[in-house]
């Protein structure tokens, strides 16, 4: 993941300045937060997550489909 410095908070000014973590993901589309200078924490858009759980849920279905395919025998003989 490529982080970009513009979006990093430390958690100290996060904690007294969320309005700021906020804009910045208006802006940029995410923050990332950091703690002991370590990035610790990512904030995105409620949307972006839906997306990327829609994804994670789409890659399941196709592996799925996958080995359904490649196992197709085995299936039909255990079918019987």
């Amino acid at each position: 993941m490529i982080i970009s410095t513009d979006t990093m908070v430390s958690i100290t000014e996060a904690n007294q300045n969320f309005s700021k973590v906020a804009r910045l993901v208006d802006e940029k589309g995410s923050a990332i937060i950091l703690k002991n200078n370590v990035p610790r924490y990512l904030i995105i858009e409620f949307s972006q997550a839906e997306k990327n759980q829609q994804a994670a849920d789409e890659d399941v279905l196709a592996v799925s489909a996958r080995l359904m395919e490649e196992n197709r025998e085995a299936y039909e003989v255990l079918a019987q």
